[in-house]
């Protein structure tokens, strides 16, 4: 991995029977940058991210994630990374403390050090007055900086967060993003997917997939001036019209 990339990939490629979901897509990622990883449904980067994640194997293709191999280091990875979705991030029935103790507990920290860190969040997080609620009965907003903050617990280099935003208020996406620029500012880099256009404007870049294929990758900025938009959702529009797959 070429210094300064925390995510290199080259050429991956995933297939189902005859079916190409990822097609030969090949992108780099930098240590501490907020990379937005954009697509219509049925664009191949639930697939592509899963790969990534060290979930799933590549059909072919080379890269490396927090400087392991895609193809045949998938445990090493998941123990390096972060991750984070809006479908599934914490236990609602557990309480809040042990959401963090547990996960903690699964991504192989020693017990006095998840001790430490459980107390550290809930300070850092002004929680002391959740810590022993049920997730399930907490604020949405609070569910949402929990588990970006788990997903940090074990220091990684890298998170990477699955549409984390979905269905929140827009006051409390802005400030999720305020905990995303503060994690950045200490070195850590964020792969983020989105359906809302306007979180694209705030990565430091962004790739837009369409058909299982890369079509753009570049700062919003540089985007918008290439394809004379306003705005980013008017960017995707404008790529993603051509898109066979529905």
């Amino acid at each position: 991995m070429e210094s300064g990339h925390i995510i290199e990939i080259r050429g991956l490629t995933k297939k189902f029977g005859t079916f190409t979901a990822v097609d030969h897509i090949s992108f780099e990622v930098g240590k501490g940058e907020i990379f937005g990883f954009l697509g219509a449904n049925g664009a191949g980067k639930t697939t592509a991210m899963k790969i990534l994640c060290g979930l799933s194997k590549p059909t072919s293709g080379e890269g490396k994630v927090a400087g392991f191999s895609i193809n045949g280091e998938q445990e090493k990875i998941k123990r390096h990374i972060g991750y984070m979705s809006q479908k599934f991030s914490l236990y609602a029935d557990l309480k809040v403390w042990e959401n963090i103790r547990l996960f903690g507990g699964i991504y192989g920290l020693k017990r006095k050090v998840i001790a430490e860190r459980t107390d550290a969040i809930i300070q850092s997080l002004g929680m002391q007055d959740w810590k022993d609620s049920l997730v399930g009965s907490i604020p949405q907003g609070w569910k949402q900086k929990l588990a970006f903050s788990i997903a940090m617990i074990h220091e990684p280099q890298i998170v990477f967060l699955d549409e984390p935003t979905g269905g929140v208020d827009p006051e409390t996406r802005r400030k999720f993003w305020e905990m995303i620029y503060e994690a950045s500012d200490r070195g850590i880099t964020i792969f983020v997917t989105t359906h809302y256009m306007d979180e694209a404007e705030y990565c430091d870049r962004v790739s837009i997939m369409v058909d299982g294929q890369i079509v753009a990758v570049d700062s919003p900025k540089v985007l918008k001036e290439k394809y004379a938009a306003e705005n980013m959702d008017v960017v995707f529009r404008t790529l993603a019209r051509g898109s066979i797959r529905q």
